[in-house]
């Protein structure tokens, strides 16, 4: 039978388990950081914040361009436990240009949703193919170290034109979208103080800003 050691015994095992456990942790190094994930500098491998914390915040510079709009609860895509939204090209992508490619094709670019401008703008680059229109120029734009531009749809247009003030640099003038109305017409907002939205003519000109998300 294996004897149990006494209580002076069992004192002292205990007492050197926590002073080895105690000099463990203390020679582990210290990672200090910004600790919360909602943050745009979080670092997963802190182990003491530092105060240094950075939030995003609309027409703040963010990845290649700015940040244009910030998802909330009940949009496509949100997420509490991490922010996403649409960035803005800094400067438009052109002052007037045509949505179609010189001819009146069905796209199926149809959406207006937030988070359907990309799929609406490889549908119209897929259908029309090369040359110089909307949803080119922006699919083609490489910007800031970011290559996934893309022409907004309707409603995330809307969005960029409601945060227009923050943002800054826009034309008083209509800004064509991805959203696509008819075989003849596509979606364009007006960057007018009403914020007016019409469907026109594929051929007209309009002017173009690229976004991407985040």
């Amino acid at each position: 039978m294996i004897s149990q050691p006494n209580k002076p015994t069992r004192v002292l095992i205990i007492s050197l388990i926590l002073l080895i456990t105690l000099t463990l942790n203390s020679c582990k190094k210290k990672i200090r950081g910004c600790m919360d994930p909602m943050s745009t500098n979080y670092n997963a491998k802190a182990t003491e914040d530092d105060g240094s914390c950075s939030y995003l915040s609309i027409g703040g510079n963010f990845q290649g361009g700015k940040i244009a709009y910030i998802l909330s609860a009940g949009d496509p895509g949100y997420d509490a436990k991490i922010h996403h939204g649409l960035i803005v090209a800094p400067t438009d992508q052109s002052s007037g240009i045509q949505w179609f490619n010189g001819s009146n094709v069905t796209t199926g670019a149809v959406a207006l949703t937030i988070g359907s401008g990309n799929a609406n703008t490889n549908s119209i680059v897929t259908t029309q193919s090369a040359g110089s229109y909307a949803a080119k120029i922006c699919a083609d734009l490489n910007l800031g170290g970011y290559s996934d531009w893309y022409l907004p749809s309707l409603t995330e247009l809307n969005k960029v034109f409601l945060n227009r003030a923050a943002i800054g640099a826009f034309a008083d003038d209509g800004y064509w979208s991805s959203s696509e109305k008819s075989l003849n017409t596509a979606w364009v907002q007006y960057f007018f103080t009403s914020g007016a939205q019409s469907a026109n003519d594929k051929s007209y000109t309009y002017t173009v800003r690229a976004v991407r998300s985040f």
